[in-house]
């Protein structure tokens, strides 16, 4: 009898810790004053699935944005050589000058003038551009990609980076440890044995797991000399180069030559310091590089650390400017809700809105997050289209023949709240133009979603749909 009290006892303590522990949890949620939609979405899961929801909140939910990753007396050493004179803005289009200015008062990141784009639409291309051109690197190869695979790809690419640094040219490689984890510890390692510099962005060890494993650097970046510098959405793995089985894989990249590489620098060397704690702000990191070309641009980088999310302000900021066309290029389509009205805003005054994405992903929960979103912004005359060949991993804005934006960033909560992302946005009625031609080109292979079509799929389907849009802020 005795026993059994005592076990009830037991149980009735765990259950009022567990009880506590679970409201204490919600509490905390609820005063972090965060976006509300991603409050009801932790409160929903420690709700329903309290288990699941304490891990994946201690895991996943802890917001850092007030940190810093520099100091400011180091950063100001770093745009000692990266900052370029802000041109006069009344020579150009109020919407411009506007979306200019945002970005300068959010990230400080000033306009660099006199730059030259090449644009990149498959793998081949721009992996054989990329070697070309690290191998003729005399001084420095600054490389960093979410995912850098050990394959066929990856290998190319490692033995490369060996016979440069056994030349003498400066090697760095940053890494995200979690979007490379299926690559081998050996891998780097050779790397580093043969001078290689390389670093693992926030390692994740069990110890500091909860602090890190949500916070990815998703930038896919390379410096060359100061001379070249590439941004876009590929990462070093076979499949960006063969696709999947599924079909091709469609994406973009960019090769800027100029001032604007510096832009691509400075984000480079604020992650090498937060990583290394190595300053990287000598002169011969920044040469001075004008282009014969005459296109304006900024390098802006945006992530949970800092008070602003730079990125979502600027795309919101460039939709709502927007007068005669949006075209946007995503693989998930999961907005926040700002994004959502600025869209539906554009299409409801008469603003041509096209929004692509593929018709098949390499996420199946995020797909089907995506497709619940469709919808609603067809009922406000925003016109969806699929891409039917492969898998669209593009991202890229294109707004008015005046100005576009492509990085590495997702139209989703991960990309603009929780990843260290960066994007080239891009002053220049030529070059906009020729993204507004990749875009059409495109739509030629896709689907187009027609609203009473879509609005009759099965009702099975919209009720998954919806569960997963529950979690959209989450995935």
């Amino acid at each position: 009898m005795i026993d059994i009290v005592i076990q009830d006892w037991v149980y009735n303590l765990l259950l009022l810790i567990y009880v506590v522990t679970i409201i204490g949890t919600i509490i905390v949620v609820v005063s972090e004053n965060r976006n509300p939609l991603k409050s009801i979405a932790w409160i929903v899961v420690l709700v329903f699935f309290p288990a699941v929801g304490l891990v994946s909140y201690f895991f996943f939910g802890r917001d850092f944005r007030r940190q810093r990753m520099i100091s400011k007396k180091s950063l100001k050493k770093i745009t000692k050589y990266a900052e370029h004179v802000t041109p006069d803005l009344n020579n150009m289009p109020v919407g411009t000058a506007q979306e200019i200015q945002l970005l300068y008062n959010l990230t400080q990141t000033k306009l660099y003038k006199k730059n030259s784009i090449h644009i990149f639409t498959f793998g081949k291309l721009f992996f054989d551009d990329l070697i070309e051109k690290i191998s003729q690197a005399k001084h420095f190869i600054h490389i960093q990609f979410y995912i850098i695979q050990d394959d066929e790809l990856g290998s190319i690419f490692k033995d490369l980076l060996i016979k440069k640094a056994s030349e003498g040219v400066e090697v760095r490689v940053i890494y995200d440890d979690v979007g490379s984890w299926r690559s081998k510890n050996s891998f780097f390692n050779e790397m580093k044995s043969h001078g290689v510099q390389i670093s693992a962005f926030l390692e994740v060890k069990f110890a500091a797991l909860a602090n890190k494993i949500n916070y990815r650097n998703h930038r896919k970046m390379v410096i060359i000399d100061g001379v070249y510098g590439y941004i876009g959405g590929m990462n070093i793995a076979n499949r960006y180069l063969n696709g999947l089985e599924t079909g091709v894989w469609r994406d973009t990249h960019i090769r800027i030559e100029g001032c604007g590489v510096k832009g691509i620098q400075t984000s480079f060397s604020i992650d090498w310091y937060f990583q290394q704690r190595e300053l990287l702000w000598d002169s011969k990191y920044f040469p001075s590089i004008m282009a014969d070309d005459d296109v304006d641009l900024q390098i802006i980088t945006s992530g949970p650390i800092g008070e602003w999310r730079q990125i979502h302000l600027a795309v919101f900021k460039a939709i709502s400017n927007a007068k005669r066309y949006v075209y946007i290029q995503t693989p998930y389509f999961l907005p926040t809700e700002s994004l959502m009205t600025a869209m539906q805003t554009a299409a409801l005054s008469n603003v041509d809105v096209r929004i692509m994405i593929p018709e098949r992903s390499d996420s199946k929960i995020v797909h089907i997050g995506t497709l619940s979103y469709i919808q609603s912004v067809l009922d406000a005359g925003v016109k969806v289209y699929m891409y039917k060949p492969g898998f669209l991993h593009a991202k890229m804005i294109v707004i008015d023949d005046e100005m576009c934006s492509v990085g590495s960033t997702n139209m989703d909560f991960r990309s603009f709240e929780h990843n260290f992302e960066a994007n080239a946005f891009i002053y220049s009625e030529k070059v906009t133009k020729e993204m507004k031609k990749i875009f059409l080109y495109d739509q030629k292979d896709c689907k187009r979603v027609i609203k009473r079509t879509w609005r009759n799929r099965p009702i099975k389907q919209k009720f998954m749909e919806s569960i997963i849009r529950l979690l959209s802020p989450l995935l």
